[in-house]
């Protein structure tokens, strides 16, 4: 593998590793809410964020409307969530699934006569981790790091509705990192391959659950030139499904 391809692999996969520090611990909480859609309902708000900064240009001459445009739609989105989850729990799940789909129905009206509509939408979801710089790791850096010591500090803010806070931040940064689908595996796949698990290290096994599939999809990218979000999102579902049987077979082979 030669130096330029390092170059560009090294930091996709420091983003990969950034992705997983936070939708881990989070993926579990979406489990156990029973909140699946929550992911992809405010990845997708805080795309349409986007939307509105590629589309007004006055808007995206100012100082990073980039971040804080999709976060503005991202916080409004899970604000609107803890709502619903106060007072329509029952229906919650439901109604975070018509969220998501209005969203994605939004964004393809407001991009149905750009010119660039297609390949942005497609740049949203799929992202271009391929293309992340080391710049572009900064500001995630701290704002995860911070979040993350927020949660080891005060854990029981994840059980309130700051979860919603919390979460809204952490996929504006995710999206612009990786794109909609790789945020939306990150946080569930490792999140169901330990979701029968439970002891000390359940968590550490999640992680490399994730670093797994990162690594290989990313390497499987760069040999096969393949499209490096699809090709992450499959291999992070094939981590977590060998997780999965392999945890499952070696639980059983205990109690024979």
């Amino acid at each position: 593998m030669d130096y330029e391809l390092l170059t560009i692999l090294l930091p996709a996969f420091a983003a990969g590793i950034l992705v997983l520090s936070t939708h881990v611990v989070l993926g579990r909480q979406v489990l156990k809410r029973g909140i699946i859609f929550i992911d992809l309902a405010i990845a997708q708000i805080a795309a349409l964020g986007a939307m509105v900064v590629h589309m007004d240009h006055d808007i995206a001459e100012l100082a990073y409307a980039n971040v804080w445009m999709p976060a503005l739609f991202a916080l409004a989105g899970a604000g609107v969530i803890a709502w619903l989850a106060k007072h329509m729990a029952e229906e919650l799940e439901a109604m975070i699934g018509c969220f998501y789909v209005l969203s994605a129905v939004a964004a393809m009206l407001m991009l149905s006569n750009d010119p660039h509509g297609a390949e942005l939408l497609k740049q949203l979801m799929s992202g271009q981790i391929l293309w992340v710089s080391w710049q572009q790791l900064l500001l995630p850096t701290i704002a995860y790091s911070a979040i993350l010591a927020l949660i080891f500090i005060k854990p029981k803010i994840l059980n309130g509705a700051a979860f919603y806070l919390l979460f809204a931040l952490v996929i504006t940064l995710s999206v612009e990192l990786v794109g909609v689908y790789l945020v939306f595996s990150s946080l569930i796949l490792p999140a169901l391959a330990i979701n029968q698990l439970t002891g000390k290290y359940v968590l550490l096994h999640a992680y490399v659950v994730g670093l797994v599939g990162y690594l290989l999809g990313l390497y499987l990218s760069a040999s096969f030139d393949l499209p490096s979000g699809a090709a992450i999102v499959a291999t992070l579902a094939l981590s977590a499904i060998v997780f999965r049987l392999a945890s499952k077979a070696s639980v059983k082979k205990t109690y024979e």
